[in-house]
C-alpha cells in the first residue's frame, strides 16, 4: 500500500478524496437514509505515519457535523468486517468506497 492508493488483498483499492462508507452505516434507520444522512460518511484522505513507529495510518474525514479528522492504523481500516462481532452486516470491508451523493456502496 502506497500514500498514493491503498489497497488490500482482495479489496478494491482507495484513493485519496474517494468517499468511504463505515459498515455501521448499515444501521441507519430508513428515514435517517431518506432524510439524507451523512453519518458514517468519510472522505479518505491518504497514508499518514507514526513519527516515532513509522506505523502507517489512514487518515480520514467525516462528512457529517463537527467533520472531525480522525487516524486509524491503515491495516485496521482496510481489513475486513468482524463477523464474530457482526455476523449480519453484508458490507465485507471496515471501509468501502461509496457514491457520495447518496453514501451507497460502489
Amino acid at each position: 500500500m502506497t500514500a498514493e492508493s491503498c489497497t488490500g488483498e482482495g479489496r478494491p483499492e482507495l484513493r485519496p478524496g474517494d468517499v468511504v462508507r463505515h459498515f455501521k452505516r448499515e444501521t441507519l434507520s430508513a428515514e435517517e437514509v431518506a432524510a439524507g444522512s451523512t453519518r458514517y460518511l468519510y472522505r479518505y484522505l491518504g497514508v499518514a505515519h507514526h513519527s516515532e513507529t513509522q506505523e502507517p495510518l489512514a487518515l480520514y474525514q467525516a462528512l457529517y457535523p463537527p467533520f472531525g479528522l480522525w487516524v486509524r492504523p491503515l491495516a485496521m481500516f482496510m481489513g475486513e468486517v468482524d463477523r464474530d462481532r457482526y455476523p449480519d452486516v453484508r458490507q465485507r470491508w471496515r471501509f468501502e468506497r461509496a457514491d457520495p451523493a447518496t453514501g451507497d456502496p460502489l
